[in-house]
């Protein structure tokens, strides 16, 4: 098992590579992944914490991030995807996501 770390521009585009690994549609008319990676939309993950007051009052907005991240936890592959390597950031750290028991540092794709 790998890990890995993107940033897209927006959640559409993540969607788009995401369904490119392989979906298929039943009976019913939903759409189901057809590829064993487990995939987590972190969204736009916050850069910096808010300022609250001691009744939960916002003071200062929190500032989030303009792009839209994503972990994957990749089944048998040792490198990113056609296509992904590009959207991929390298953390020397956890970030703030992680796949319980696997530690991200030792298995970065």
């Amino acid at each position: 098992m790998r890990i890995g770390k993107y940033e897209f521009d927006t959640k559409e585009q993540a969607q788009t590579k995401i369904d490119a690994l392989g979906t298929e549609t039943d009976e019913n008319g939903n759409e189901y992944p057809t590829h064993k990676h487990s995939v987590v939309h972190l969204g736009n993950i916050v850069l910096e914490q808010g300022l609250y007051d001691e009744e939960g009052n916002v003071l200062e907005e929190p500032v989030l991030s303009s792009k839209w991240h994503v972990d994957v936890l990749w089944q048998d592959l040792e490198d990113h995807p056609y296509g992904w390597k590009s959207y991929s950031v390298d953390l020397d750290n956890d970030g703030v996501h992680s796949f319980l028991g696997i530690d991200y540092t030792k298995n970065k794709i």
